[in-house]
């Protein structure tokens, strides 16, 4: 028997999304509730109501909230630009010369607030202990009527529930905790992003430290949740001179009912501001190939690099990119055994200038991998400089809190970068550092050398931009396990999670991920391995702002005008993944169950949906509402497989519905639409 899922069922299920407006940008309540808050937390205006600052700290065994009412006070504010505006405020202990400095950014364009604290020892000697540094401390209220309900998803775990979302109610006595679990990757299992609703609207609150943070949610017996956060550990002293800093926060208020709204307004936000901009050019969707995967060891060379480069332009296969993944360097039998950065002789005899040269003269960039926080024994590093590595000549964590270490670490890759012709800088990170970090630290120094190493990572990454400031950096951490705010204002996730092997029964787990990773982060990547079965089905399933299609063209078996096709389908809605997002369905891992979202672009009239049907389901159709459509405007609404386009008023779409029918199990279908008139 025919089944179709009834129209609404996924609105019925998901009933958060119900209402959704037309237009995402702003409101005068949002800004102004933004601009409130600034003035009196941030900007210290006079004629704003006084309240304590969103951070906290203990010193000397006193709370900040003591003592800094007591210091001195010196206030700046300036212009960054026709969009920011920057509110300094530096606290100054007149008895050890502590200087507390709050630098917070208020956004013109959107209702977004920021800050970050460092700490400074301006004296002579060593400072008494600071401890407990909570990046943000304040207390969020709510009106009448409902209660507080906390939004988040978990971090990537390369599994298929890695970014599933959550909504947790908080009733009165309730405490959440969070944070990476002992590891010191940000994004490993948990996610520093949350939205925070009440009734009438919320409040997003992202914590940015590419280290251990901890975040608590605790709800108290009134009406009041105070949200506290920081790097997870600190007890130390500051030794004259020193600095140190305390994590990226920032907030954006909303008004409404309509979680989905607010959190495409984050999205503009983060492709607004946050997104890199190599050359100050907008980042376009990426189409990448690696063979690294396909050969055992991932040991590569230049005349393997070749034949592969050669089959895809004989194919008509125009990449953007060519990917050099992990191996090209002198590592034994396995590329695990890093830290000697150069191209290993054997294998790449006239370097990888051998393969950017190659590939340039084709129209195509290059992207070469990096682990360089990662010292093996018996390598250049550790034989060299033992006294650089957490872990010694034994191998472990290149230390960028160390000065030395430090420049010879950005001399030495932007030396690769030039000589080699590198487009694209991917820096990955299989180690967990926090027992290295915890390890070096004395009892009165608890914190400090996670603390360097951070500053040191990102003031590496900031200068090999300045270096280099057409380039773009990919961030990857054993997957998607480094992405906190801090680290994708200097780079690109170019591969969201290590689960990206097998066929159809991982993609359900991908299609979760785009799910899910869509509501925080609009760029992205992932790709997928050629199968012979259900090969449309996964290769949609990938899909993602940066994506890839890979098989060994050594073997013959790809299909390779449905290559060609599939990127097509590709290249027509990429452009797309940077506008506005909307799941149809709840998110879910079902195999009897479809899974489907939206993305719009509502000033350029255009967008697509993508459906899934699972190999368990039982229904062969379904209809959604879509969103964020002018119901005045007439729409072509094009299945990219059968191709036969119809036309269809945004009322219509968004009253009625879009219905889709799946014959396949599983299977899978790309839906495009473009306003045609009025």
């Amino acid at each position: 028997m025919r089944k179709t899922i009834p129209l609404g069922l996924a609105a019925a299920l998901w009933a958060a999304f119900a209402s959704l407006a037309l237009a995402v940008a702003p409101t005068p309540d949002e800004m102004a509730a933004a601009r409130r808050w600034a003035a009196a937390r941030l900007e210290g205006a006079a004629d704003a109501p006084k309240a304590e600052p969103p951070f906290s700290f203990t010193y000397d065994d006193k709370p900040s909230a003591e003592l800094l009412a007591s210091w001195e006070a010196k206030r700046t504010t300036r212009r960054l630009d026709d969009r920011r505006t920057e509110y300094a405020t530096t606290y100054t202990d007149p008895k050890t010369g502590l200087a507390v400095r709050c630098v917070g950014v208020e956004y013109g364009d959107f209702p977004v607030v920021e800050w970050t604290v460092y700490f400074r020892n301006a004296g002579s000697v060593n400072t008494p202990i600071l401890q407990g540094i909570q990046a943000i401390d304040l207390g969020l209220s709510r009106g009448e009527g409902g209660e507080y309900l906390l939004r988040g998803m978990s971090g990537d775990n390369c599994s298929p529930d890695s970014y599933q979302p959550f909504a947790l109610t908080l009733d009165p006595g309730a405490t959440k905790t969070f944070a990476p679990p002992s590891v010191g990757r940000p994004t490993d299992g948990v996610f520093p992003y949350y939205n925070v609703q009440v009734p009438g609207g919320g409040t997003i609150v992202v914590i940015g430290w590419p280290g251990q943070w901890a975040a608590r949610f605790a709800r108290d017996a009134a009406a009041g949740l105070r949200v506290v956060a920081g790097q997870e550990l600190t007890h130390l002293t500051l030794k004259p001179g020193e600095e140190i800093r305390a994590p990226l926060v920032a907030l954006m208020f909303w008004k409404g009912d309509d979680p989905v709204r607010a959190q495409n307004l984050w999205r503009r936000w983060m492709l607004a501001h946050n997104l890199p901009r190599p050359g100050g050019k907008a980042i376009a969707p990426i189409l990448s190939f690696c063979d690294g995967g396909l050969v055992p060891g991932l040991k590569t060379s230049e005349s393997l690099e070749k034949l592969f480069i050669d089959k895809l332009g004989q194919e008509q296969i125009q990449l953007d990119y060519w990917w050099i993944d992990a191996g090209w360097y002198p590592c034994k039998d396995a590329w695990q055994n890093t830290g000697t950065w150069e191209p290993d002789p054997e294998r790449y005899p006239n370097g990888l200038r051998a393969v950017s040269d190659y590939v340039h003269a084709r129209d195509t960039k290059l992207i070469v991998w990096f682990e360089p926080e990662r010292a093996a024994p018996d390598t250049w590093l550790t034989k060299n400089h033992p006294e650089w590595i957490l872990g010694g000549a034994g191998g472990g964590l290149l230390n960028l809190g160390n000065r030395d270490a430090w420049n010879w670490l950005v001399n030495h890759v932007d030396k690769l970068i030039t000589e080699q012709g590198i487009d694209l800088y991917r820096q990955d990170f299989n180690i967990a550092p926090l027992p290295y970090w915890r390890g070096a630290d004395a009892p009165d120094r608890q914190g400090v050398t996670e603390n360097l190493h951070v500053q040191g990572y990102l003031a590496y990454w900031d200068e090999l931009l300045r270096r280099h400031p057409g380039m773009l950096i990919d961030s990857c951490s054993g997957g998607g396990r480094r992405n906190d705010i801090e680290t994708l204002r200097r780079a690109v996730p170019l591969l969201r999670s290590d689960y990206q092997w097998g066929g159809a029964e991982t993609a359900p787990g991908n299609q979760g991920h785009t799910y899910g990773l869509s509501s925080w982060i609009p760029f992205y990547g992932q790709g997928v391995y050629y199968q012979p079965n259900s090969f449309v089905y996964c290769v949609r399933s990938y899909m993602c702002p940066s994506f890839a299609i890979v098989t060994d063209v050594r073997k013959n078996e790809m299909d390779w005008d449905l290559y060609r096709r599939l990127i097509g389908q590709w290249r027509d809605v990429a452009g797309c993944m940077l506008g506005d997002y909307y799941p149809l369905t709840p998110h879910n891992l079902d195999d009897a169950a479809w899974i489907a979202w939206q993305f719009d672009r509502p000033e350029q009239g255009d967008g697509f949906v993508q459906a899934f049907r699972r190999a368990g389901s039982p229904y062969v159709s379904a209809q959604y509402r879509l969103h964020g459509l002018d119901p005045e405007a007439r729409y072509a609404v094009t299945d990219l497989d059968a191709q036969d386009a119809h036309e269809l008023t945004g009322k219509e779409l968004m009253d009625a519905g879009l219905a889709i029918a799946i014959s396949d199990k599983p299977g899978a279908v790309l839906i495009k639409y473009k306003r045609v008139g009025p």
